[in-house]
């Protein structure tokens, strides 16, 4: 953040996904949402949201210009909250196939684990935000199988972990901009800010 402004900057990767309406859920809880096409739009910004999608697809893309590098050393140094497609692209893993990840979150995570698109769900289950149980829509979401200690389990479903923080990172095997619930980006948001407060960031 500028010292002119309060308004934490926060990229959203628009290549797949509803990218807007991540924007949307961030500009509620006070954030400045900037959509994120080229590796350089990562500059200046306090913290990014990547999306759903598909995964592979997204790979692609990243291949090109290096912005894969130079995503995984944002994700490496700033707040960074991964949603479905967004979770695995961060995990340490990936399984069911194997994939290239951003090995910046320490879990290990199952791609369509729950089966098809016709197989999604929107259900409501407690967690440990506060404001009573969540509504968390999932669409041929990924499973995260495995965390490392120091990831903390915000949301489970089925004895799964489906929303986890570790540090300055998040991840979400389901889709929360897809909610009138803005919970999940309430809680970024205010990690965004704190992190953007202290002059040398770790996670």
């Amino acid at each position: 953040m500028t010292e002119a402004s309060t308004r934490p900057r926060i990229g959203v990767l628009a290549i797949q996904g509803d990218y807007a309406a991540h924007a949307e859920a961030l500009a509620a809880h006070g954030a400045e949402p900037v959509e994120v096409r080229k590796p350089e739009e990562l500059a200046g910004l306090d913290g990014l949201i990547l999306p759903g999608g598909e995964s592979t697809t997204m790979l692609k893309f990243l291949a090109k210009h290096h912005f894969f590098e130079a995503l995984k050393e944002y994700c490496n140094h700033h707040p960074v909250f991964g949603t479905c497609a967004g979770a695995i692209l961060l995990a340490r893993e990936v399984r069911n196939p194997a994939q290239l990840s951003l090995g910046v979150l320490d879990a290990v995570v199952e791609r369509n684990a729950y089966g098809r698109q016709i197989d999604s769900a929107i259900l409501t289950a407690p967690t440990e935000l506060a404001g009573g149980p969540l509504e968390m829509v999932f669409i041929r979401a990924p499973r995260i199988v495995e965390v490392g200690a120091e990831v903390r389990v915000l949301a489970q479903r089925d004895g799964f972990p489906v929303l986890v923080r570790q540090g300055n990172v998040m991840a979400a095997t389901f889709h929360p901009e897809l909610s009138a619930d803005r919970r999940v980006h309430r809680l970024f948001v205010e990690l965004v800010t704190a992190a953007a407060s202290k002059p040398h960031l770790e996670h």
